[in-house]
């Protein structure tokens, strides 16, 4: 008996909500955008979220980065501003030999330059000189062949790991290992392809390099004894903040900083780059909620200006039912059922058409694919919540409809 009353108050919702349809689409306006913008916000923050930890962990675990110069932030991305001649080898081995939280230190150096394979030029490629530690402390690993040996630093061989872009590039059918490419005009035999890693923190593609050992690309390559970067890995996370204050404090003795003068150096620490990510996501999600309030707000006020035009041109109806003995009940349910009816298809048509759009903007920004849940359940959740406010006042307004009356008038 309940499901009959149910699905006849249904019946007379579609028929109501079909005599205003202007009125009822600038309702469900409102919601849906309320909740296309929780789902498209939740989405993408969580998205962005997920992208910021695996852009800090493709950089390595318990990572400090020493650069030479001067290294400022801007939004989400480091910029280096200068670059200093001071940072050498010598730096690095005493960062890894005085600091007991330091476990190990891989220093490099890179400079860009033309790449060739028979017909096949590269302008400008990343040729980053490494250190043969340099996969574990990176957490960056080669996908075929081997990495740099120990034996390649020392004898200064001209040997070379390709990034997964330029080895696709260069040999694009073929298997680069043991061939020989010409950088610069130094030729270098292939011993590996790194595996795929994408971009890191600072925007920069690592897939679009050339790894060479550290000792061949000073003296081979550029002919200078100090390095641009040395990256430092710390025993654990905990440890990081006491190991950026020893480092900084080694390195101005080192490079004789008298108090008050600018650095010559930059350590960063990826944690503060995260952070700023973190306030800036916030801020996002942030002004996404209010527009999402404000939505839900105007869709709450369609609702209930079209349920009371509803209750006054439905007099008549509303009359009747009560003469022959449809309880206050009913009449209750009856409104608050269209009402929440109108709010439910707008938040229904906003979550599908906020699936839609954040797996576009996933797909244009490169960010991983993300469901947010929460956005959804919230999502709903708003709006039968808003749906049922505004059925409660045109609901009352109903009750007060008296059967003589309406027979009066």
């Amino acid at each position: 008996m309940n499901l009959m009353r149910i699905l006849l108050n249904l019946r007379i919702a579609q028929r109501s909500l079909a005599t205003f349809k202007l009125r009822t689409a600038l309702a469900i306006l409102g919601v849906f955008l309320g909740t296309f913008s929780l789902v498209v916000v939740s989405g993408l923050t969580r998205s962005m979220a997920l992208k910021t930890r695996q852009e800090v962990a493709a950089l390595g675990e318990n990572l400090l980065i020493v650069q030479s110069g001067i290294v400022r932030t801007f939004g989400n991305r480091a910029r280096l501003m200068n670059q200093a001649t001071t940072l050498t080898l010598e730096d690095a081995e005493a960062i890894g030999g005085s600091i007991p939280s330091v476990i190990d230190v891989s220093p490099s150096s890179g400079k860009t330059f033309p790449v060739r394979f028979g017909p096949v030029i590269l302008n400008d490629v990343m040729v980053t000189g490494a250190a043969p530690n340099y996969p574990q402390v990176r957490n960056f690993f080669p996908e075929q062949g081997r990495f740099l040996s120990p034996e390649d630093e020392k004898n200064l061989r001209r040997v070379a790991v390709l990034g997964r872009k330029i080895a696709d590039k260069l040999f694009p059918q073929g298997d680069p290992l043991g061939k020989t490419v010409l950088i610069r005009r130094v030729p270098c035999r292939v011993v590996g392809v790194m595996e795929p890693k994408g971009s890191d923190v600072s925007g920069f593609d690592q897939d679009n390099q050339i790894f060479v050992p550290l000792s061949t690309f000073l003296k081979r390559f550029v002919n200078q004894t100090y390095v641009s970067t040395v990256y430092v890995k710390v025993v654990r996370e905990e440890a990081l903040s006491a190991a950026k204050e020893a480092m900084e404090d080694l390195l101005r003795t080192r490079h004789k900083i008298e108090p008050g003068e600018r650095d010559d150096f930059t350590v960063v620490d990826l944690r503060d780059v995260m952070s700023l990510k973190s306030q800036a996501m916030g801020m996002i999600a942030l002004l996404g909620r209010i527009a999402a309030a404000v939505s839900f707000g105007i869709g709450g006020l369609g609702i209930l200006s079209i349920m009371i035009l509803m209750v006054n041109e439905r007099r008549m109806e509303i009359g009747l039912r009560r003469a022959v003995g449809s309880r206050r009940r009913d009449i209750v349910t009856q409104f608050l059922l269209e009402s929440s009816v109108i709010a439910l298809a707008g938040g229904i048509l906003g979550a599908i058409f906020g699936l839609g759009a954040s797996l576009a903007i996933f797909h244009l920004l490169g960010y991983p694919l993300v469901a947010s849940w929460p956005g959804f359940a919230l999502g709903f959740t708003a709006s039968v919540t808003v749906g049922i406010l505004a059925g409660i006042y045109p609901s009352r307004r109903a009750l007060a409809i008296q059967p003589v009356d309406v027979m009066r008038t």
